[in-house]
């Protein structure tokens, strides 16, 4: 990648944080959510009155990595420091013609996220490709129906083997109620088509939780989803305690979900998960090691399937002054301290 491609990837991923409050979400599983990682380690499904709950998974926690910018750590250090088994690797985009690369321009095969994830599978973890983010070429846009967009998903489960994958749906792709529906058509058809694989629908929220507009639409398409995850972060939080407003916006999620699929507040719960943001966020919020402790605390009360975070790239000290490129957090840590923290999550 050259310079000008560098300040194009590292622009677009700033970008992706500065997300608007609009939440989206795509199908929650209830009981399909239900699933140990017996059951879907060799891809093969179930029946849903044997499943465990979503949240047993160890896909359960898999923060970001991101190789397109940010000095990218190398997996096989965090995973020795920390614990954690896998990584969300962020993001795959279309590069024509309904295509899916890594950013819309590197290859499936035999580049650098290819050696990512054969390093991360080297020391028995694995990980969730995600579709999609704030800006670029999204599938989810540019695929012509849902047909073409179950296949390009399905060009990458099968590029990789995959037991779980992300959808990172916001901005103006969640905004048309049109690709929210080839969205969910998509994501209903590749569920069908892979027994056992975990879908995971990321979103952005406001302080008392997401709208309800896709997950309503998601739950009347008859499309449950593994997890619905929001963003709890670059929503006006400045100067006040984001663990407490973390919480109260998955309390609020919570409670979407539960009244789109008719759950019990403790299986809505088990359906709900959150993905963080480590540090000085870019409204100048302040995520700190102690909010984490206490989100991991909230998480294990309440068994969320799904405790991540943006991201690995950032999770060490600033050597110099915050940004710093966005290679660090921005407040006081350890190197890798954020990731240790929710790595202890047991679902």
């Amino acid at each position: 990648m050259n310079h000008s491609e560098d300040l194009s990837a590292r622009d677009r991923v700033r970008r992706r944080r500065r997300r608007t409050v609009l939440a989206v979400a795509a199908a929650l599983a209830a009981t399909a959510a239900s699933t140990t990682a017996a059951a879907w380690a060799d891809n093969t499904g179930q029946d849903r009155a044997d499943r465990a709950p979503a949240s047993a998974a160890p896909a359960a926690v898999a923060p970001y990595l991101y190789n397109g910018w940010g000095n990218p750590p190398d997996p096989g250090e965090v995973m020795d420091a920390t614990g954690v088994g896998w990584f969300t690797l962020a993001f795959v985009l279309d590069s024509g013609n309904c295509d899916p690369q890594w950013d819309g321009s590197r290859p499936l095969a035999g580049g650098a996220d290819e050696q990512t994830v054969k390093a991360i599978r080297a020391k028995d973890g694995d990980v969730v490709p995600s579709f999609g983010g704030a800006s670029g070429n999204k599938l989810e846009q540019s695929c012509a129906d849902a047909k073409a967009l179950a296949g390009a998903y399905q060009k990458v489960i099968d590029a990789y083997g995959l037991k779980a994958i992300d959808i990172d749906i916001e901005g103006d792709a969640y905004d048309d109620p049109a690709v929210q529906q080839k969205t969910i058509d998509a994501l209903k058809q590749v569920k069908t088509d892979n027994p056992g694989l975990l879908t995971y629908v990321t979103f952005p929220s406001d302080q008392n939780g997401p709208d309800d507009g896709m997950i309503r639409r998601a739950a009347e398409s008859g499309f449950e989803a593994d997890s619905w995850t929001i963003m709890p972060f670059d929503f006006g939080g400045e100067g006040q305690n984001m663990a407490e407003l973390t919480k109260q916006a998955t309390d609020g999620l919570k409670n979407a979900v539960k009244g789109a699929y008719g759950y019990s507040d403790e299986d809505a719960y088990r359906h709900s998960g959150l993905s963080s943001m480590n540090g000085i966020t870019d409204v100048k919020e302040t995520v700190t090691t102690d909010d984490f402790e206490s989100i991991l605390g909230y998480a294990s009360e309440h068994h969320l399937s799904r405790l991540s975070f943006w991201s690995v790239n950032r999770d060490r000290p600033c050597p110099g002054d915050y940004p710093n490129d966005d290679t660090c957090s921005g407040v006081a840590q350890e190197p890798w301290q954020f990731t240790g923290i929710f790595a202890r999550y047991q679902g």
